[in-house]
C-alpha cells in the first residue's frame, strides 16, 4: 500500500531539483518575478519550466496571483520550517560528532612528544 504524500515529502521531492531550487533562491533574492523573467533564466521549453512551478505550488513553496495580464510568483518559505524542524536532530548528530572529533585531536596533539 502506497502511503498518501505529505507536505513534508512533497517539499522534499521539489528541493530535490536544482532548477527548482534555483527558482526558489531568485525569488528569495529578486522577489516576486513574473514567469517570463523567472523562464527567462534557465534554457528549457516553456512547458517543462511550468511543470517546475506546479511542483513548486503543490509544495507550497510559492505562490502564484495575476496582475494584469502577467502571474506572479512569490517564495513562500513556511513549509521549508518543517524541513529545517527535521533537518536539526542530524545537525545535532554531526555537530556532537565533530566536537567531539576536536577533542580527540585536540588530546592527541597534547600526547605527541
Amino acid at each position: 500500500m502506497i502511503a498518501e504524500r505529505t507536505t513534508e515529502d512533497q517539499v522534499f521531492a521539489a528541493l530535490s531539483s536544482p532548477v527548482r531550487r534555483e527558482v526558489l533562491r531568485l525569488l528569495r533574492e529578486e522577489g516576486p518575478r513574473p514567469v517570463q523573467a523567472l523562464a527567462g533564466r534557465f534554457e528549457m521549453s516553456r512547458p517543462s519550466f511550468s511543470e517546475h512551478l506546479r511542483v513548486l505550488r503543490e509544495a507550497g513553496l510559492v505562490t502564484e496571483r495575476k496582475a494584469g495580464r502577467q502571474r506572479l510568483y512569490q517564495l513562500e518559505a513556511v513549509p521549508l520550517l518543517d524541513v529545517q524542524e527535521w533537518l536539526t536532530p542530524f545537525e545535532r548528530f554531526w555537530r556532537e560528532k565533530l566536537t567531539g572529533l576536536r577533542d580527540l585531536l585536540d588530546r592527541l596533539e597534547d600526547e605527541e612528544p
